[in-house]
């Protein structure tokens, strides 16, 4: 059970209807109380095995003590300035990260979706005034499957019905293609074609890993057409796949790339777009900006990040995990207890076979009441994306778990491996 019903604060549950808070989430029915490494605690006092880790915006785990003591040594000087005025953080945090990113010059926001936001800024901006496409006509290739945040302007990348449905009209200037489909991206690009924005690997689609030669030949692509490379690195990057960036798996460097979640530590939320110093130079005084972008708690709790992955250590040990973590789950496919599995790095998209009966959200319910907390992502896919740092045996503990799960409901439906 995840929470006895008799229970005081389930009876003050039932009796406070309806919910002050807007109902734009579906979680699992588990109440958090604290967490400290790859492990957190409900009200009940009963722990589970974070195997989601804020969608990778906890890559260093709950309370990371370098982390924690980064942000309170901060907030007994100060949090905020605006960029009004300058503090002494700014500076030395943009240097890091283009330092550990390999790239020029970084601009700093909040959210991931703002990232992108001003990736799209960037890219049109820089069109009209570098590349000289004519006023107002920009456009952007962008890809089916994609998740580059929920704003207005980011949900007119995408076609799911679920994010766009209701809240029109629509940001023009984007053409969406395949997937992992090179050629399709070239026969989209055009005169007016400023950039192409995809995400290395696609997280919220089921962690959909292209082909080895795509990001290659759009960034050949993309050099040859005068036209931005920008990758969405949000969830993929620092750490996730295994590299510092997923883009280094293949080889590539990115004119933008739009960074988030583990930035901040899984503290506060902390983004930015690094890139060439040419492109992000379009931006001057009033053309863009953020109040809290760049703050200096914000800088603080992000020096601290770059530190953690800057000897490498974090990123090699994803990495040798990840080896687990994919020949696991592909000993569960041969058995028929998965579909398909995906995985790059510490970092997995499991197809939950469907004659089992089960939909993502219910495998991620029974795992939840055997300890383990995961999410699902379109229908009988579920997520895997544990803390870098989690133990292997936790790992193992929690892939026998499913792999529990997952065999007795097989056996329910008459399909026992």
């Amino acid at each position: 059970m995840l929470g006895h019903p008799d229970a005081p604060h389930a009876r003050a549950a039932r009796a406070v209807t309806p919910s002050a808070l807007a109902p734009n989430y579906h979680p699992l029915p588990v109440v958090l109380a604290t967490g400290e490494g790859s492990w957190v605690t409900d009200v009940h006092g009963r722990r589970y095995l974070d195997c989601l880790a804020g969608y990778s915006a906890l890559n260093f785990g709950h309370r990371h003590p370098a982390l924690v003591a980064a942000a309170k040594a901060q907030l007994g000087k100060i949090t905020l300035t605006s960029r009004a005025f300058e503090h002494e953080l700014l500076e030395p945090f943009a240097r890091a990260v283009t330092e550990l990113t390999g790239t020029e010059m970084l601009l700093p926001m909040n959210t991931g979706a703002e990232a992108v936001e001003t990736a799209v800024k960037a890219a049109r901006k820089w069109g009209y005034d570098v590349k000289g496409v004519p006023d107002e006509a920009a456009t952007i290739v962008v890809t089916e499957g994609a998740f580059h945040g929920r704003t207005t302007t980011v949900v007119s990348m995408s076609e799911d019905p679920q994010m766009r449905d209701g809240f029109g009209p629509y940001t023009p200037g984007f053409r969406i293609v395949p997937y992992g489909d090179a050629d399709a991206v070239a026969a989209a690009i055009d005169e007016t074609t400023v950039a192409v924005l995809v995400e290395p690997v696609q997280g919220e689609s089921g962690v959909i890993v292209p082909p080895a030669d795509y990001l290659p030949r759009l960034r050949e692509l993309c050099s040859a057409t005068d036209v931005l490379l920008v990758l969405d690195e949000v969830q993929s990057g620092l750490g996730r796949t295994g590299t510092t960036l997923a883009q280094d798996l293949a080889g590539v460097r990115a004119d933008l790339t739009t960074l988030g979640k583990a930035l901040g530590g899984g503290i506060l939320p902390v983004s930015a777009v690094v890139g060439r110093r040419d492109v992000l130079e379009v931006f001057s005084a009033g053309t863009h900006g953020s109040t809290f972008g760049g703050n200096s708690l914000a800088c603080a709790v992000g020096l601290a990040v770059v530190d953690l992955l800057a000897p490498g250590d974090l990123q090699a040990r994803a990495g040798a995990l990840g080896v687990v973590l994919r020949e696991r789950v592909e000993v569960l496919v041969a058995r028929g207890l998965l579909a398909g599995a995906r995985t790059v790095g510490l970092w997995a998209g499991l197809d939950v076979e469907p004659a089992l009966g089960l939909s993502g959200y219910q495998t991620c319910q029974r795992l939840a009441a055997r300890g383990i907390l995961v999410k699902e992502t379109h229908g009988t896919t579920i997520r895997l994306s544990p803390p870098l740092n989690i133990a292997e045996a936790d790992l193992h503990l929690a892939l026998d778990t499913l792999t529990d799960v997952l065999h007795e409901e097989a056996v329910e439906a008459g399909r026992a491996p």
